[in-house]
């Protein structure tokens, strides 16, 4: 194996970020040059949460991801979708998740996030229709732009409609426009690749593309 003469300045830098406290490294050419090395390798993310701070892929690995606490049993058919764990219960974790200091800021993208509460549509008592299933994930990672407080990308599985028969979509967002898509014409396809993006946190969105996602 050929030796990498930046390896171990660049494994330098990586520990100065995590023992920063807002992931900072100093402003210099060479240290300029093992960030975007490291950022080329995914092993260094813009930080969320400090402004031209950065975060390590390996201190994201240590971080949960959120999904609906009953996902697996979906998967496994032992749920219907409509018992999935409510997004904003998901959400809920999420912030609780959080030091106190980056809660308030979470909190005001919870509309954004987690959506509004479903109101099912009632004639007499009956149910007339109901909206689409719509599952929440977070996951560490980052984008084209940074991820909501915490190094988190959000996204969900969802029904295109509310037939039987609707085919469904995953998406991923950082904290402003950038999006990841996969198309499924099933629920079970679409559970599956929800999965797949679960198991692959931490992330840039760009490595979704190994998944088939495209990109807006």
């Amino acid at each position: 194996m050929p030796h990498d003469p930046h390896r171990q300045f660049d494994q330098t830098v990586l520990d100065m970020i995590e023992h920063s406290p807002v992931g900072a490294v100093p402003f210099t050419p060479a240290y300029r040059d093992a960030l975007t090395r490291l950022y080329s390798s995914h092993q260094a993310y813009p930080n969320a949460d400090f402004k031209d701070g950065h975060v390590t892929a390996r201190s994201l690995a240590r971080l949960p991801s959120f999904h609906a606490n009953n996902l697996a049993a979906l998967i496994g058919g032992q749920i219907a979708p409509d018992a999935l764990e409510p997004n904003a219960s998901i959400f809920n974790r999420y912030v609780q998740s959080l030091p106190d200091v980056r809660r308030a800021k979470a909190e005001s993208l919870r509309l954004i996030v987690a959506g509004r509460v479903a109101h099912h549509r009632a004639k007499h008592g009956v149910v007339a229709a109901h909206d689409p299933i719509h599952t929440l994930i977070l996951v560490p990672g980052t984008g084209p732009h940074p991820g909501l407080p915490g190094n988190y990308l959000y996204g969900s599985a969802f029904q295109l409609h509310p037939d039987a028969g609707s085919p469904w979509a995953v998406h991923l967002h950082d904290s402003d426009d950038g999006a990841a898509l996969f198309d499924s014409p099933t629920m079970d396809m679409a559970l599956t690749k929800l999965q797949e993006v679960l198991d692959s946190a931490p992330f840039n969105m760009n490595e979704l593309a190994a998944l088939g996602f495209r990109f807006n």
